[in-house]
């Protein structure tokens, strides 16, 4: 997806500020309140000419908002802290979901089922990440199993049920809300174990987030409150109708199957946003509690050489006052 939109009415006075909003990857459920705003002229209406692309081979999100060629980016708290550690001017100012959505899928031949101790003894397939290491160790280890029986193997970006179905591998990390479901669409033998069910194995984490540079919000704040606030009314109107959600996805994205993308964004309308009552309540909205014990899980795992880079790492500053209500 390369798209840009500005506004008639805002674009006639000539005071759109050019933006570029770089993706974490292909189009999804996850970035239609984005496309919403899009759609709907709300980055025109607050001085933004939108411009979103998908990251390329040689450059992510972290690294093009970091050396400005893009001036916001969607990322994730697992890269946004290795990232700030080598040294990355970049932060993170809103989440796009407040409970991470990340899921273990597999076939029910596998053995695998939402018990955790049912991981040991399986393959897994990944992209040979160190989090995805750690993170299926840990979560065996605490279903009592013994994580030095689990086979690690990469498979990179791979149609996951059909590996699965060559037996290749038995289990793939997945968002429950995309391929998970994608997978259960299609057939009724997917087991699916949300990493969320189990957080007192394993800590909570923002991702996907929206991450700003840092010195160029200090030098414009008023650009990234005006982002800020059309990507939040863009959520708010999807959590609200998300068929709506699905169209305007389906408007820039129009190569997506739309059958998922109505299903998907179906899906995550009630988890955009928390259930809890005040700012919590907002959409975007950040704990520190999540940030600093998922920062302390990647020092422990040797993910990260100490704390350091949790300073400064994220901030709810940018996003709109919570609504009386």
């Amino acid at each position: 997806m390369h798209c840009r939109r500005g506004g008639s009415a805002s674009a006639a006075d000539g005071d759109l500020h050019s933006v570029t909003l770089m993706l974490n990857w292909t189009p999804n459920a996850h970035h239609a309140g984005i496309a919403y705003a899009l759609e709907h002229g709300y980055y025109a209406e607050a001085g933004i000419d939108l411009e979103i692309i998908e990251p390329g081979a040689d450059i992510g999100a972290d690294a093009a908002v970091a050396s400005g060629k893009a001036e916001f980016g969607i990322s994730q708290a697992e890269s946004l802290l290795p990232a700030r550690a080598s040294g990355m001017g970049i932060s993170a100012i809103a989440t796009l979901l407040p409970v991470n959505d990340s899921a273990l899928m597999g076939l029910a031949s596998s053995g695998l089922s939402e018990d955790p101790a049912s991981l040991a003894g399986l393959t897994y397939g990944g992209y040979g990440g160190a989090l995805e290491t750690e993170i299926m160790s840990a979560l065996t280890e605490c279903g009592g199993g013994d994580p030095a029986s689990i086979e690690f193997i990469d498979i990179g970006n791979v149609d996951y049920l059909a590996g699965m179905a060559q037996d290749r591998f038995d289990v793939a990390w997945v968002f429950g809300g995309w391929d998970a479901l994608r997978a259960q669409m299609e057939r009724d033998d997917v087991v699916v174990l949300p990493l969320s069910a189990h957080q007192d194995c394993i800590p909570n984490w923002y991702t996907p987030v929206i991450i700003g540079n840092d010195a160029a919000m200090a030098a414009d704040p008023e650009l990234t409150r005006a982002f800020v606030a059309a990507t939040s009314r863009g959520y708010d109107a999807v959590i609200e109708d998300p068929r709506a959600g699905a169209d305007a996805l389906l408007a820039v994205a129009p190569e997506l199957d739309a059958s998922l993308v109505r299903a998907a964004v179906a899906y995550y309308a009630p988890l955009y946003r928390s259930d809890a009552e005040g700012e919590a309540g907002r959409f975007g909205q950040m704990d520190k509690a999540v940030w600093d014990r998922f920062t302390e899980f990647l020092v422990r795992a040797g993910m990260l050489d100490d704390a350091s880079a949790l300073e400064g790492a994220w901030t709810n500053e940018y996003l709109p006052a919570p609504s009386a209500s």
